[in-house]
């Protein structure tokens, strides 16, 4: 998974989801607009079939709260 500022170019986060492609990052508190897609290149699907990425999902960050979000991948 990769995370980045809306209004940055470069990734500030990269990191893996578990076994049931579950992940948690914590970003600094206050107000912000995130992007996080999953970075799915070299992966394959058991039978030989290539992971291909899903739309990019953009969060937004009021204060300190959680926020649970999705992505769906593609092959």
């Amino acid at each position: 998974m990769k995370i980045r500022r809306a209004d940055e170019k470069k990734v500030r986060w990269e990191i893996y989801s578990n076994h049931t492609g579950e992940f948690a990052q914590r970003v600094p508190p206050g107000p912000g607009d995130y992007v996080v897609w999953a970075d799915v290149k070299g992966y394959k699907l058991p039978d030989g079939r290539r992971l291909q990425p899903g739309l990019e999902v953009k969060v937004h960050i009021e204060s300190d709260e959680r926020s649970d979000i999705g992505l769906h991948l593609n092959w």
